[in-house]
């Protein structure tokens, strides 16, 4: 009787994955996405603009009829508006997820600063969220956006996004805790063709890892016109705070088409056996693009070159039948 519910289950599952889903799975709102598998459940949020939410459900293709849950918001003057790409981080040292975003003051973006809330629990849904501080740089504490969470060993590190000048650069800081960091360094200035289109920009810093190698994928040019994409840098040092350490590829990784226009600002999660990791992005649908809620979410596999280094492909198609994650 067992065996034979067993075979059933087998079947099910079998069955389930291979009807897969079709892009996008957040059709408005959804811009800056970023997703994270954990028991049996993907958790996607994105920049709602207004407030932070989190969606959930136990398929990739199950996100696109689930309903939001609104976790966060605040009428704080200093960071009540501008919420943008929110990123859900498990922090191991304090034993509770955070959720890492920007935000700022109201009729402006110029005052916008990295935020941090902790979660009550260890389930993501049943947390009830807080306010735990903003991530204020010591040596640089100056406009900044897009933080996200690399890891190496023990060490955890923010990578964000800052202008010096007339560049929207790349910058990190060690972690002494999951809210609080060390003086920050820049990694990447906007110096190729490819990262000037509209503007000089690298934001977006999402870190991967496979191999025993690390890279931040990042999004270049402005998100306004016809540009944006993805670049890439790799750890090809031992000190992540030492900028000769970076190595920037010469030439995009992603960029449009298929009808996705200017992809950008991704995000990586784990597939439900830590086999595979996928690659979660937004993108246009007309071009020059905009820096709006008509950005859409899309969700694709990440495959490898014959040298190790991450293949992201090109966006696919929205009429794909992308099978689900395993």
């Amino acid at each position: 009787m067992f065996k034979h519910l067993l075979v059933l289950f087998v079947l099910s599952l079998q069955g389930l994955l291979a009807l897969g889903f079709t892009n996008p799975i957040k059709q408005t709102d959804g811009s800056d996405p970023f997703m994270v598998y954990h028991e049996g459940y993907y958790y996607l949020t994105t920049t709602t603009w207004t407030n932070i939410q989190i969606t959930r459900a136990t398929t990739v293709g199950g996100l696109k009829t689930a309903t939001p849950k609104v976790v966060w918001t605040d009428s704080t003057a200093s960071r009540c508006c501008n919420l943008w790409a929110p990123e859900i981080h498990w922090q191991a040292n304090e034993g509770a997820w955070y959720i890492y975003y920007s935000a700022g003051t109201s009729g402006t973006f110029d005052n916008q600063r990295l935020h941090a809330l902790r979660g009550s629990s260890t389930n993501i849904w049943d947390s009830s969220w807080s306010y735990a501080g903003r991530l204020a740089i010591p040596n640089r504490d100056v406009w900044a956006i897009d933080g996200t969470v690399l890891v190496l060993g023990s060490t955890r590190y923010l990578v964000y996004s800052s202008w010096d000048g007339s560049n929207q650069c790349l910058y990190i800081s060690q972690m002494t805790s999951a809210t609080t960091v060390g003086n920050t360094v820049k990694i990447s200035t906007p110096q190729y063709s490819w990262e000037k289109v509209g503007a000089n920009v690298n934001e977006g810093p999402a870190a991967i890892y496979h191999g025993g190698r690390t890279w931040i994928v990042f999004s270049a040019s402005n998100c306004a016109g016809t540009g944006y994409k993805l670049g890439q840098l790799e750890l090809t040092g031992s000190d992540p705070l030492n900028p000769s350490s970076w190595t920037k590829y010469a030439n995009p990784v992603f960029q449009s088409a298929n009808g996705n226009d200017q992809p950008g600002h991704n995000g990586f999660f784990l597939s439900p056996t830590g086999n595979q990791i996928w690659m979660v992005y937004h993108a246009n649908n007309v071009s020059p693009g905009t820096c709006d809620g008509k950005r859409y979410t899309l969700v694709q596999q990440v495959n490898w070159h014959t040298d190790g280094s991450p293949n992201f492909g090109s966006p696919r198609a929205l009429s794909d039948n992308v099978p689900e994650p395993v």
